[in-house]
């Protein structure tokens, strides 16, 4: 992909809105008087985002470990079947990402359900189909995480300005780190977001009409996640892949248990790095702690923010190891699969 003029409506419309996506009733109006262009204009854009896959959705993306659970996994395929499993591995809905990667584990993949059970079924399953150990990585604690890709390097802040008059769509620190157990009209919701927003003049209001809901409680509830850091951000969900960063690298170190939170706040800060988290060792076969994701438009590039990030944290001293991917086998939001909700109707108070 050709680089993009940071003033062009294409570049604002995918990085400035991955955070603070309009939460009112005419959204892409909202942000077309922002920018100064037309409602018709913004709708199209987003329309030739979606379909050139520059764009995953526009919507919801839900705090790890607050909905449902989840985990990150790993196997060591042989060569000569990796394709097969890893085409095994992807056909479970609840697997929304799933890469091959430089090492002797060599498909990676995220793994997200509705309840602590069906993720140890689904693990479980993927175990007997393949003939293989995964291995099983659950977030432990989370220094940077899924705030949106930053088109702009170096990291900026986002605009600051408000969606709209009503609400401002910014997801607060979350009071608890509680799971949520979302009742049947949350559930119903959670439903209709996975999908991201329809590319309509008034979407909530679409996603009102489908569930027996008024835009205003879909509105306010969406509004009561943010701040209660059930929802990390939402907003403009973009595939890195498709805009030109093609090499992505997982830097894991293996950190002493008393320095990883000093640690983790750090590299959660590095210029580069857009995903920062602490994950459990696993006997000899894993014995890294500390997880980092670094995107670059080239390998080379990747391979020098690693030595960068390394020699100004001074993490030489520590094991570590670089897993470049290989193969993107699968790429898609989170799917909180198997919610069925029997009644839809919101209470008047509910997180």
């Amino acid at each position: 992909m050709q680089d993009l003029s940071v003033h062009s409506l294409e570049f604002q419309l995918l990085n400035d809105y991955q955070q603070r996506f309009p939460l009112c009733s005419r959204p892409f109006t909202r942000l077309a008087e922002t920018l100064g262009s037309s409602e018709a204009a913004v709708l199209q854009t987003y329309s030739q985002l979606v379909q050139a896959g520059r764009i995953s959705r526009i919507g919801a993306v839900f705090t790890p470990q607050r909905i449902g659970a989840s985990t990150l996994a790993a196997l060591s395929a042989p060569p000569e079947r990796l394709a097969a499993v890893a085409a095994m591995v992807s056909q479970f809905p609840e697997v929304n990402h799933n890469y091959e990667r430089e090492h002797r584990f060599n498909l990676w993949f995220v793994v997200t359900a509705n309840s602590t059970e069906r993720l140890h079924t689904v693990l479980t399953q993927i175990e007997a189909n393949s003939g293989l150990s995964v291995l099983r990585l659950p977030l432990e604690a989370q220094f940077h995480i899924d705030l949106g890709f930053n088109l702009n390097r170096p990291r900026h802040t986002h605009r600051t300005e408000p969606a709209c008059a009503a609400t401002l769509n910014k997801a607060a620190s979350p009071a608890t780190h509680e799971t949520y157990l979302p009742d049947a009209a949350a559930q119903a919701l959670i439903n209709a977001l996975q999908g991201g927003l329809a590319l309509v003049a008034q979407p909530y209001a679409l996603l009102a009409q489908q569930l027996g809901w008024s835009e205003q409680q879909v509105l306010e509830r969406i509004q009561t996640w943010l701040n209660n850091g059930l929802l990390k951000r939402f907003g403009v969900v973009v595939r890195h892949h498709e805009l030109g960063y093609t090499a992505n690298a997982m830097v894991v170190h293996n950190i002493p248990d008393a320095l990883v939170q000093q640690l983790g706040h750090q590299l959660g800060q590095h210029p580069g790095v857009t995903l920062c988290y602490q994950r459990p060792r696993v006997g000899r076969e894993w014995p890294y702690n500390l997880f980092c994701m670094l995107h670059g438009r080239e390998r080379t590039e990747v391979e020098r923010q690693i030595a960068e990030l390394r020699t100004t944290h001074g993490l030489q001293g520590y094991a570590f190891d670089v897993l470049f991917s290989r193969t993107r086998y699968k790429q898609q939001g989170a799917y909180y699969a198997n919610f069925s909700p029997t009644a839809a109707t919101p209470s008047a108070v509910e997180a």
